[in-house]
């Protein structure tokens, strides 16, 4: 399974008494695959420096770029898909590019994907996804 995860969710999954923590453990153990962007890593990186001290988030960029199941996607075509928060559209960008089964977002902007017939672009939110991810055998 392929998935691009925004960049709020991200933060979701790190912290080690987070409820969503098995979702990053189950990417540490390769057992899904992460999609990403030049513009996705970027605000990962940005987003990351904001919330915690610039080591951490150095070390958690260098994890993410390291890690065997991380599928780095060039964007050659924009979409626009997203128009009542255009930034939101990187991710369905790459998730189209990438092929992913799943945006993984909280994010409201993303409902209107479901409106959308083509490309059909689908999303998870944080509760569904670790549903999933429990659902994996280990």
């Amino acid at each position: 399974m392929r998935v691009a995860i925004d960049t709020n969710c991200f933060l979701a999954i790190i912290p080690k008494l987070s409820r969503y923590r098995p979702i990053f453990d189950a990417f540490r153990q390769r057992k899904f695959e992460l999609a990403i962007s030049t513009e996705i890593l970027n605000e990962y990186s940005e987003i990351f420096t904001q919330k915690m001290t610039a080591e951490i988030s150095e070390n958690l960029i260098e994890l993410i770029l390291k890690q065997p199941n991380v599928i780095q996607t060039d964007i050659f075509y924009r979409w626009v898909l997203i128009t009542a928060d255009y930034d939101d559209n990187k991710f369905v960008d790459t998730a189209i590019s990438s092929i992913c089964d799943y945006i993984v977002t909280v994010d409201g902007h993303f409902k209107v994907l479901k409106e959308i017939p083509f490309p059909k672009v689908s999303t998870v939110s944080l509760d569904e996804f670790l549903e999933i991810v429990n659902g994996f055998e280990y």
